[in-house]
């Protein structure tokens, strides 16, 4: 079994915001396997269903991204499994727009939805897969800039990002990270 987490803020107000690009990808995984999400718990919108041969949970941390961590570790600890079954996507500044990143392992960065992850699992060896979201224009407060939805011209990237990246997820559950990182970085 596999969580697959994908990093957000709840509510109308930020939907479509970079910040929420990895609530898109497990939506599109949702849509892709038809998985629907309708459980509440451990503070997620979850879907269980499968992915191939994989039973999987899909999940929502409704805690708002800098608690992100909360709802994992209530969601490992109630499906018992181990941190390196679980995959975290979530959205990086310091990615180009569009770019992905798949990684076994590995720090926050900058990132601090993916901060309180890490303390909470007690551990950075499990999956991510990180989508570039470019950075902030000159002059432009961070957190606006995340918060902000994506322009006009950058939407048709930003959506073959999010389908690499779903196709990159099916390929961890399928051949493993490594083949994973192999086939879709980039």
């Amino acid at each position: 079994m596999y969580i697959i987490a994908g990093l957000g803020n709840p509510g109308d107000k930020y939907h479509g915001s970079r910040h929420n690009i990895g609530f898109y990808v497990v939506d599109l995984l949702a849509q892709a396997h038809d998985i629907p999400f309708n459980k509440v718990r451990h503070r997620a919108l979850l879907g269980e269903g499968y992915i191939g041969q994989h039973k999987v949970v899909l999940a929502k941390p409704q805690t708002y991204m800098n608690n992100s961590g909360e709802s994992l570790l209530e969601l490992k600890q109630w499906y018992k499994v181990d941190t390196e079954q679980i995959i975290v996507v979530y959205d990086d500044i310091d990615l180009d727009l569009g770019a992905v990143r798949i990684r076994a392992a590995g720090s926050a960065g900058t990132h601090n939805g993916m901060r309180s992850v890490i303390y909470q699992l007690q551990s950075q060896d499990f999956p991510r897969v990180r989508i570039g979201i470019g950075r902030p224009p000159q002059g432009w407060d961070l957190a606006d800039f995340v918060l902000s939805r994506f322009k006009e011209d950058e939407v048709d990237t930003v959506r073959e990002a999010c389908n690499r990246a779903v196709k990159g997820i099916e390929c961890i559950l399928s051949m493993g990270v490594e083949q994973a990182m192999s086939r879709y970085n980039g």
